[in-house]
Protein backbone atom coordinates (compact mmCIF):
# COMPACT_ATOMS: atom_id res chain seq x y z
CA UNK A 1 0.00 0.00 0.00
CA UNK A 2 1.55 3.43 -0.84
CA UNK A 3 2.44 5.76 1.59
CA UNK A 4 0.22 8.86 3.08
CA UNK A 5 3.64 11.01 0.89
CA UNK A 6 3.18 9.26 -2.29
CA UNK A 7 -0.65 9.31 -2.68
CA UNK A 8 0.26 13.34 -1.60
CA UNK A 9 2.61 13.66 -4.41
CA UNK A 10 -0.03 11.76 -7.06
CA UNK A 11 -2.79 13.48 -6.34
CA UNK A 12 -0.45 16.67 -6.72
CA UNK A 13 0.92 15.00 -9.77
CA UNK A 14 -3.17 14.57 -11.22
CA UNK A 15 -4.59 18.00 -10.66
CA UNK A 16 -1.13 19.38 -12.57
CA UNK A 17 -2.05 16.99 -15.17
CA UNK A 18 -5.89 18.49 -14.82
CA UNK A 19 -4.75 22.02 -15.45
CA UNK A 20 -3.12 20.93 -18.51
CA UNK A 21 -5.51 19.24 -20.51
CA UNK A 22 -8.29 22.14 -19.15
CA UNK A 23 -6.31 24.53 -20.41
CA UNK A 24 -5.69 22.49 -23.80
CA UNK A 25 -9.18 21.66 -24.33
CA UNK A 26 -9.70 25.73 -23.85
CA UNK A 27 -7.65 26.50 -26.27
CA UNK A 28 -8.99 24.09 -28.83
CA UNK A 29 -12.07 25.62 -28.44
CA UNK A 30 -10.80 28.57 -28.98
CA UNK A 31 -9.67 27.24 -32.55
CA UNK A 32 -12.38 25.09 -33.08
CA UNK A 33 -14.76 28.26 -34.19
CA UNK A 34 -12.26 29.86 -36.56
CA UNK A 35 -11.15 26.36 -37.98
CA UNK A 36 -14.98 25.25 -38.43
CA UNK A 37 -16.28 28.63 -40.30
CA UNK A 38 -12.99 28.41 -43.02
CA UNK A 39 -13.85 24.39 -43.63
CA UNK A 40 -17.82 25.23 -43.94
CA UNK A 41 -17.22 28.28 -46.17
CA UNK A 42 -14.65 26.15 -48.31
CA UNK A 43 -17.49 23.93 -48.74
CA UNK A 44 -19.55 25.56 -51.63
CA UNK A 45 -16.79 26.89 -53.47
CA UNK A 46 -14.82 22.73 -53.92
CA UNK A 47 -18.55 21.77 -55.00
CA UNK A 48 -19.59 24.37 -57.57
CA UNK A 49 -16.05 23.71 -59.01
CA UNK A 50 -17.18 20.20 -59.12
CA UNK A 51 -19.96 21.29 -61.00
CA UNK A 52 -18.45 23.68 -63.32
CA UNK A 53 -16.01 20.68 -64.90
CA UNK A 54 -19.03 18.35 -64.67
CA UNK A 55 -20.55 20.71 -67.15
CA UNK A 56 -17.71 21.65 -69.47
CA UNK A 57 -16.53 17.86 -69.03
CA UNK A 58 -19.92 16.77 -70.83
CA UNK A 59 -19.06 19.03 -73.67
CA UNK A 60 -15.55 17.60 -74.28
CA UNK A 61 -16.97 14.27 -73.96
CA UNK A 62 -14.14 11.82 -73.69
CA UNK A 63 -12.20 12.22 -77.13
CA UNK A 64 -8.39 12.93 -77.79
CA UNK A 65 -8.90 16.31 -77.02
CA UNK A 66 -9.73 15.99 -73.62
CA UNK A 67 -6.61 16.71 -70.61
CA UNK A 68 -4.75 13.49 -69.11
CA UNK A 69 -5.43 14.65 -66.15
CA UNK A 70 -9.19 14.12 -66.32
CA UNK A 71 -9.02 11.00 -68.51
CA UNK A 72 -5.90 9.38 -66.89
CA UNK A 73 -3.63 7.15 -68.52
CA UNK A 74 -6.20 4.55 -69.26
CA UNK A 75 -4.73 2.24 -66.73
CA UNK A 76 -5.27 1.67 -63.00
CA UNK A 77 -1.89 -0.19 -62.35
CA UNK A 78 -0.29 2.36 -59.86
CA UNK A 79 -2.38 3.83 -57.24
CA UNK A 80 -1.25 7.14 -55.56
CA UNK A 81 -2.76 7.39 -52.25
CA UNK A 82 -2.56 11.12 -50.50
CA UNK A 83 -2.58 10.49 -46.66
CA UNK A 84 -3.81 14.36 -44.96
CA UNK A 85 -3.91 13.90 -41.42
CA UNK A 86 -2.47 15.89 -38.24
CA UNK A 87 1.05 17.28 -37.12
CA UNK A 88 0.05 16.85 -33.80
CA UNK A 89 -1.79 13.71 -31.24
CA UNK A 90 -3.77 13.94 -27.86
CA UNK A 91 -6.80 14.42 -30.35
CA UNK A 92 -8.08 11.10 -29.70
CA UNK A 93 -8.62 8.61 -32.76
CA UNK A 94 -8.72 11.54 -35.12
CA UNK A 95 -5.39 10.44 -36.93
CA UNK A 96 -5.76 6.87 -36.23
CA UNK A 97 -8.82 6.84 -38.45
CA UNK A 98 -7.40 8.50 -41.73
CA UNK A 99 -4.46 6.34 -41.15
CA UNK A 100 -6.53 3.04 -40.93
CA UNK A 101 -8.94 3.70 -43.70
CA UNK A 102 -6.02 4.61 -45.88
CA UNK A 103 -4.43 1.20 -44.42
CA UNK A 104 -7.70 -0.53 -45.62
CA UNK A 105 -7.70 0.68 -48.73
CA UNK A 106 -4.03 -0.07 -49.64
CA UNK A 107 -4.63 -3.63 -48.46
CA UNK A 108 -7.46 -3.91 -50.73
CA UNK A 109 -5.24 -2.22 -53.96
CA UNK A 110 -2.12 -5.04 -52.93
CA UNK A 111 -4.27 -7.98 -52.46
CA UNK A 112 -5.95 -6.86 -55.83
CA UNK A 113 -2.37 -6.67 -57.99
CA UNK A 114 -1.59 -3.28 -57.88
CA UNK A 115 1.36 -1.07 -57.07
CA UNK A 116 0.84 1.10 -54.14
CA UNK A 117 2.89 4.72 -53.37
CA UNK A 118 1.96 6.81 -50.29
CA UNK A 119 2.15 10.27 -50.14
CA UNK A 120 1.88 11.88 -46.62
CA UNK A 121 0.86 15.16 -45.53
CA UNK A 122 0.99 15.25 -41.49
CA UNK A 123 3.46 13.53 -39.02
CA UNK A 124 1.19 11.47 -37.52
CA UNK A 125 0.04 9.81 -40.79
CA UNK A 126 3.66 9.07 -41.22
CA UNK A 127 4.09 7.71 -37.84
CA UNK A 128 1.26 5.84 -38.10
CA UNK A 129 1.97 4.29 -41.66
CA UNK A 130 5.29 3.49 -42.39
CA UNK A 131 5.69 0.77 -40.00
CA UNK A 132 3.80 -1.29 -42.48
CA UNK A 133 4.29 0.59 -45.72
CA UNK A 134 7.62 2.42 -45.49
CA UNK A 135 9.17 1.11 -48.38
CA UNK A 136 6.01 2.81 -50.14
CA UNK A 137 5.72 5.86 -48.98
CA UNK A 138 7.33 8.10 -52.06
CA UNK A 139 6.94 11.94 -50.53
CA UNK A 140 6.23 13.58 -47.19
CA UNK A 141 4.80 16.87 -46.38
CA UNK A 142 5.29 18.65 -43.29
CA UNK A 143 3.26 21.50 -42.44
CA UNK A 144 4.31 21.71 -38.64
CA UNK A 145 5.46 25.08 -39.20
CA UNK A 146 2.23 26.50 -40.67
CA UNK A 147 -0.13 28.83 -38.09
CA UNK A 148 -2.89 29.32 -40.69
CA UNK A 149 -3.40 27.17 -43.54
CA UNK A 150 -3.74 29.08 -46.72
CA UNK A 151 -4.37 28.06 -50.33
CA UNK A 152 -0.83 28.35 -51.05
CA UNK A 153 0.44 25.31 -48.99
CA UNK A 154 -2.20 23.40 -50.74
CA UNK A 155 -1.42 24.49 -54.08
CA UNK A 156 1.93 23.03 -53.31
CA UNK A 157 1.06 20.03 -52.66
CA UNK A 158 -1.84 20.22 -55.79
CA UNK A 159 1.72 20.84 -58.26
CA UNK A 160 3.61 18.11 -56.19
CA UNK A 161 0.93 15.78 -57.51
CA UNK A 162 0.67 16.62 -60.94
CA UNK A 163 4.11 17.07 -61.62
CA UNK A 164 4.60 13.56 -60.27
CA UNK A 165 1.62 12.47 -63.03
CA UNK A 166 3.27 13.84 -65.78
CA UNK A 167 6.69 11.95 -65.08
CA UNK A 168 3.92 8.82 -65.30
CA UNK A 169 4.31 7.44 -61.46
CA UNK A 170 1.05 6.82 -60.91
CA UNK A 171 -1.97 5.95 -62.67
CA UNK A 172 -4.78 6.66 -60.60
CA UNK A 173 -5.04 9.11 -57.28
CA UNK A 174 -7.00 8.95 -54.30
CA UNK A 175 -7.03 11.96 -51.28
CA UNK A 176 -7.64 10.88 -47.88
CA UNK A 177 -8.98 13.03 -45.26
CA UNK A 178 -11.55 13.48 -42.38
CA UNK A 179 -15.20 15.26 -43.25
CA UNK A 180 -15.96 17.41 -40.21
CA UNK A 181 -19.43 17.23 -39.19
CA UNK A 182 -20.02 17.77 -35.51
CA UNK A 183 -17.22 18.06 -32.56
CA UNK A 184 -17.19 14.44 -31.52
CA UNK A 185 -17.90 13.12 -35.39
CA UNK A 186 -15.30 13.21 -37.77
CA UNK A 187 -15.88 10.83 -41.34
CA UNK A 188 -13.18 9.51 -42.45
CA UNK A 189 -13.30 10.55 -46.72
CA UNK A 190 -11.51 9.50 -49.85
CA UNK A 191 -11.84 11.34 -53.29
CA UNK A 192 -10.25 10.01 -56.49
CA UNK A 193 -8.28 13.25 -57.73
CA UNK A 194 -6.98 12.15 -61.03
CA UNK A 195 -8.65 11.04 -63.10
CA UNK A 196 -10.92 13.82 -62.18
CA UNK A 197 -14.32 12.56 -61.24
CA UNK A 198 -15.96 15.82 -61.43
CA UNK A 199 -20.26 14.96 -60.17
CA UNK A 200 -23.11 14.73 -62.23
CA UNK A 201 -23.86 18.01 -63.70
CA UNK A 202 -27.58 19.13 -62.97
CA UNK A 203 -29.16 22.03 -63.82
CA UNK A 204 -30.60 23.98 -61.50
CA UNK A 205 -34.34 24.63 -63.48
CA UNK A 206 -33.85 21.05 -64.92
CA UNK A 207 -33.63 22.35 -68.17
CA UNK A 208 -30.10 21.42 -70.77
CA UNK A 209 -28.35 24.63 -70.97
CA UNK A 210 -26.31 25.16 -74.14
CA UNK A 211 -22.66 27.01 -73.82
CA UNK A 212 -20.14 28.46 -76.10
CA UNK A 213 -16.91 28.23 -74.39
CA UNK A 214 -14.04 30.60 -75.40
CA UNK A 215 -11.30 29.49 -75.41
CA UNK A 216 -12.91 25.90 -76.39
CA UNK A 217 -13.48 23.56 -73.47
CA UNK A 218 -10.85 21.26 -74.00
CA UNK A 219 -8.37 24.61 -72.94
CA UNK A 220 -10.45 25.87 -70.02
CA UNK A 221 -10.39 22.21 -68.52
CA UNK A 222 -6.29 22.47 -68.99
CA UNK A 223 -6.78 25.42 -66.49
CA UNK A 224 -8.98 24.27 -64.30
CA UNK A 225 -8.57 20.47 -63.60
CA UNK A 226 -4.91 21.61 -61.42
CA UNK A 227 -6.68 24.38 -59.90
CA UNK A 228 -9.58 22.19 -58.65
CA UNK A 229 -6.77 19.21 -57.69
CA UNK A 230 -5.70 21.88 -55.45
CA UNK A 231 -9.03 23.37 -54.02
CA UNK A 232 -9.81 19.75 -53.22
CA UNK A 233 -6.74 19.30 -51.22
CA UNK A 234 -7.09 22.71 -49.97
CA UNK A 235 -10.70 21.91 -48.94
CA UNK A 236 -8.96 18.81 -47.32
CA UNK A 237 -6.75 20.59 -45.27
CA UNK A 238 -9.17 22.84 -43.80
CA UNK A 239 -11.51 19.63 -42.70
CA UNK A 240 -8.42 18.30 -41.20
CA UNK A 241 -8.09 21.39 -38.72
CA UNK A 242 -11.74 21.38 -37.86
CA UNK A 243 -12.02 17.84 -37.10
CA UNK A 244 -8.28 17.55 -35.46
CA UNK A 245 -9.38 21.06 -32.92
CA UNK A 246 -13.01 19.09 -32.45
CA UNK A 247 -11.18 15.90 -31.86
CA UNK A 248 -8.95 17.10 -29.49
CA UNK A 249 -11.50 19.33 -27.46
CA UNK A 250 -13.64 16.23 -27.02
CA UNK A 251 -10.52 14.09 -26.00
CA UNK A 252 -9.08 16.91 -23.34
CA UNK A 253 -12.36 17.12 -21.79
CA UNK A 254 -12.84 13.69 -22.00
CA UNK A 255 -9.10 13.43 -20.05
CA UNK A 256 -10.05 16.17 -17.39
CA UNK A 257 -13.29 14.67 -16.20
CA UNK A 258 -11.25 11.41 -16.27
CA UNK A 259 -8.24 13.20 -13.96
CA UNK A 260 -11.25 14.53 -11.74
CA UNK A 261 -12.38 11.16 -10.62
CA UNK A 262 -9.01 9.84 -9.96
CA UNK A 263 -8.50 13.01 -8.10
CA UNK A 264 -11.79 12.08 -6.04
CA UNK A 265 -10.43 8.31 -5.45
CA UNK A 266 -6.93 9.04 -4.65
CA UNK A 267 -8.58 11.63 -2.06
CA UNK A 268 -10.84 8.71 -0.19
CA UNK A 269 -7.66 6.23 -0.19
CA UNK A 270 -5.75 9.22 1.24
CA UNK A 271 -8.16 10.35 3.93
CA UNK A 272 -8.93 6.92 4.49
CA UNK A 273 -5.17 5.74 5.35
CA UNK A 274 -4.97 8.66 7.43
CA UNK A 275 -7.86 8.19 9.51
CA UNK A 276 -6.34 4.68 10.04
CA UNK A 277 -2.88 5.88 10.97
CA UNK A 278 -4.17 7.85 13.51
CA UNK A 279 -6.45 5.53 14.70
CA UNK A 280 -3.28 3.13 14.83
CA UNK A 281 -1.56 5.61 16.66
CA UNK A 282 -4.18 6.54 19.23
CA UNK A 283 -4.93 2.64 19.95
CA UNK A 284 -0.77 2.38 20.96
CA UNK A 285 -1.30 5.42 23.45
CA UNK A 286 -4.38 4.04 24.96
CA UNK A 287 -2.69 0.78 25.12
CA UNK A 288 0.68 2.49 26.57
CA UNK A 289 -1.24 4.11 29.08
CA UNK A 290 -3.24 1.12 30.40
CA UNK A 291 0.16 -0.81 30.42
CA UNK A 292 1.60 1.97 33.08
Amino acid sequence: MPSLKDLKNRIASVKATQKITKAMKMVAAAKLRRAQEAAEAARPYSQRMGVVLANIAQAVGTDDSAPRLMTGTGKDDVHLLVVCTAERGLCGGFNSSISRFARDHARKLLAAGKTVKIFCVGKKGFDSLRREFGSMIVERVDLREVKRMSFADADAIGRKIIGMFDRGEFDVCTLFYAEFKSVISQVPTALQLVPAAPPVAASESGATALYEYEPDASAILTDLIPRNISVQVFRALLENVAGEMGAKMSAMDNATRNAGEMINKLTLSYNRQRQAQITKELIEIISGAEAL
